[in-house]
């Protein structure tokens, strides 16, 4: 790992653990934090080995958003040439958190304290968000004079509906973890750090003890049909049911059942 790492990524047993490690910048997002994020997760990807993917963070702050000294550039006025050189920097910053929601091993955010602008981006595109009692959020971005661009205009409404979302991304004011879990952005709130933690990597065990396969898609079938709704979800669930089953994982289910034993799934 690089001394100028963003992240320190480490795999126990079926789990990943990605660890936001710029403590001193309160985990300030730049360019190389959304390079270094997808390049993890493309790895988590082609790992057969992880089954989850838990992201949390070093130091006082889970992140405080985009670092604003390295944006700068893109906030000055610029000729029309520059503009749309920003506009494909901006693209490419949102393939980064995409990588997130396209990973096809489920992603848990473990978030504590600040969680603040590219943060709630960051978080949305996770597929489950729990926190510690100390957890602040905020769309940051809108105060600042800033459309939010990177994911939680476009993910945030689907986890906890319009009324809440806009509320929360027109005024930009913070909100703490209780009220998180009051609009079902988060579904667990932890005492501390500690327990945080372990809430976490439970969740990650209850996972990864489902077949593989069947839980990448699970993911998939569901953001497929919130991207295409009802009846193509119905659709598209139907065709991959049918061209994946019976699998061996399903006859390791249904055998270790009958032989009141614990199954054992190897992905295939």
């Amino acid at each position: 790992m690089s001394a100028h790492s963003q992240f320190k990524a480490e795999v126990d047993g079926h789990i990943a653990w990605l660890t936001m490690n710029r403590p001193e910048k309160r985990n300030t997002m730049g360019v190389n934090f959304f390079k270094e994020l997808s390049e993890h997760l493309a790895n988590f990807d082609q790992d057969t080995a992880v089954r989850v993917v838990i992201i949390k963070a070093e130091g006082k702050s889970f992140t405080a958003g985009t670092d604003l000294e390295e944006a700068g550039s893109l906030l000055s006025g610029q000729a029309a040439d520059q503009r749309e050189a920003t506009r494909k920097k901006i693209l490419k910053l949102q393939e980064g958190i995409t990588r997130i929601e396209n990973c096809s091993k489920p992603v848990i955010a473990a978030i504590h304290s600040h969680c603040i602008g590219g943060g709630i981006d960051l978080i949305s595109a996770c597929d489950i968000r729990i926190a510690s009692a100390d957890a602040v959020f905020s769309i940051r971005e809108t105060p600042m004079g800033i459309i939010a661009d990177l994911g939680t205009l476009q993910r945030l409404p689907y986890i906890i509906g319009h009324g809440w979302f806009t509320e929360l991304a027109l005024t930009g004011r913070d909100f703490n973890a209780e009220e998180a879990l009051q609009m079902r952005l988060i579904t667990r709130i932890c005492a501390n750090r500690d327990e945080l933690y372990a809430e976490a990597k439970m969740l990650a065990d209850q996972i990864a003890a489902c077949p593989p396969l069947t839980v990448q898609g699970v993911k998939e079938v569901v953001l497929y049909s919130r991207d295409h709704g009802i009846d193509a979800g119905l659709q598209y669930v139907a065709q991959k049911n049918a061209a994946a089953l019976p699998s061996e994982d399903v006859i390791e289910a249904v055998t270790a059942f009958m032989e009141k034993r614990t199954p054992t799934f190897k992905g295939k």
